[in-house]
């Protein structure tokens, strides 16, 4: 019996996988399935961790900065990118509730006045 040659190329193997994608992303995109939002007030700017550092023990951290800066807003910390410093967003926790900028005194109101400093002054 002779071999058996083969019956499908390469060039049509890889134009299958391509059609393949192509279709089903077509109709993933015809079912509604891909969700194309407009509305970018509730959009994440990015995930970020906390790390605990202890004096004594050593952690490892990149290099390499982020291309995101924190500002404080209202007594909140802000996350905004280098690149579009208007695209930015409140820092919250696991419950949507915002960290603030720093700790604020047992009798002053909960969010400070947009006209008070965020940060003591100096007294010098």
């Amino acid at each position: 019996m002779p071999e058996q040659e083969a019956q499908y190329t390469v060039r049509s193997l890889i134009l299958t996988a391509v059609v393949s994608i192509v279709v089903t992303v077509l109709v993933l995109e015809a079912s509604g399935r891909i969700d194309h939002s407009d509305n970018k007030d509730h959009v994440p700017v990015g995930t970020f961790e906390a790390i605990h550092v202890n004096p004594d023990q050593p952690f490892r951290m990149s290099h390499k900065a982020s291309e995101l800066h924190a500002t404080c807003e209202n007594g909140y910390m802000a996350i905004a990118a280098d690149v579009d410093p208007s695209f930015r967003g409140i820092l919250v926790d696991y419950k949507n509730r915002g960290v603030r900028c720093y700790r604020p005194s047992p009798t002053a109101p909960s969010v400070p006045d947009a006209t008070e400093s965020a940060e003591p002054a100096d007294n010098e």
